[in-house]
């Protein structure tokens, strides 16, 4: 009979658990700020998500990896974190490069141009300075963040920098007839829709983003790992670009589309070099969507290609991991000999 009853027991208890857990899944679910919020505030603690000053004081000048960099230049008014830095291949600025404009990770709730990503392996830091030295005028973009602003906010902002770009070209000799988006993580999702907005108005229309750049300027799009498909999405990334379309997981089919730039590419889309490791079937789906309309385009896939599983992101590990450093090879092989050509 005490067996009984404490078996009983265990279960009303067991039954509660589950019960408590169901339900916490499904305010998060309705509400993933909650969640998100708990997190943003271990990561920043008092410092602001979203401020109006520049992170640190700006700067010029020789960096300890030979590079020569402007930092903090404030390039909109209007939303938060509009901030960027330039970095040149050497301190004789005057000698132009493409412009490769970089957007950092971070699902849309924390990460900026100076951290990189804080979900992927390695930091991005590293990367940009290779990448820099491979002969590109870097341009790091910093934009505002969940849970003050939601999509299509970073659009607007990475407009609004591609804007005061062209503004200043001559002042930081910027080759601005010369440009390549990249983004990796959240910033790979904007690079993918930043693609479309310039090269298909009806999708620029509907994200209400008047291009500052033609399709002639725009010469390739870089997309390191971006999640493109929601309704694969597992649950946790789920929250996160939930929380930064609307606030929520449960979107509308509408809300899906706008976002889902692969719904959104047509024949003048630039050439484009996709990198995928966790999100390689979305990678993969926007390869197929891209070839099937006639874009020129690489993936770089290691599970598909060596059967070697990777981290997300992976190729900001280009420094020590040999997938990773075969995938960067590529890609500035293609920037040079495909995008830039």
């Amino acid at each position: 009979m005490k067996k009984h009853r404490f078996l009983k027991l265990i279960g009303i208890v067991l039954l509660t658990i589950a019960v408590v857990a169901g339900a916490l899944t499904t305010v998060i679910a309705i509400h993933p700020q909650f969640a998100i919020g708990v997190i943003q505030k271990m990561m920043y603690k008092k410092a602001p998500v979203n401020t109006y000053s520049p992170l640190h004081n700006p700067t010029k000048g020789m960096t300890e990896s030979g590079l020569y960099k402007i930092t903090e230049r404030k390039y909109g008014t209007k939303y938060p974190n509009s901030y960027l830095d330039i970095t040149y291949p050497s301190k004789n600025v005057e000698e132009k490069h493409p412009t490769l404009f970089y957007f950092h990770g971070g699902g849309f709730f924390g990460g900026s141009k100076n951290m990189g990503d804080p979900m992927a392996a390695t930091e991005a830091t590293a990367l940009l300075d290779d990448l820099c030295v491979a002969g590109f005028t870097i341009v790091n973009v910093d934009y505002a963040l969940v849970p003050d602003y939601h999509f299509p906010v970073p659009l607007i902002q990475a407009n609004q920098a591609f804007a005061w770009a062209q503004k200043h070209a001559d002042e930081y000799y910027l080759d601005m007839e010369n440009v390549i988006v990249m983004g990796s993580s959240a910033g790979a999702i904007m690079a993918s829709q930043i693609g479309s907005v310039i090269t298909n108005k009806d999708y620029a229309n509907l994200i209400g983003v008047t291009p500052s750049l033609s399709p002639k300027q725009l010469k390739g799009v870089v997309i390191d790992d971006a999640p493109l498909d929601y309704d694969r999405f597992p649950f946790a990334c789920k929250l996160l670009v939930g929380n930064y379309i609307n606030g929520t997981t449960f979107l509308s089919k509408e809300e899906k589309s706008r976002y889902n730039n692969i719904l959104h590419v047509t024949g003048a889309y630039p050439p484009s070099f996709l990198l995928g490791s966790e999100y390689r079937t979305d990678m993969n789906e926007m390869h197929n969507a891209l070839n099937k309309v006639g874009v020129i385009n690489e993936i770089a896939d290691p599970l598909k290609e060596e059967g070697k599983k990777m981290p997300h992101c992976f190729v900001a590990a280009e420094r020590e991991d040999p997938t990773a450093k075969k995938a960067f090879l590529r890609l500035i092989d293609f920037l040079k000999h495909t995008a830039l050509n």
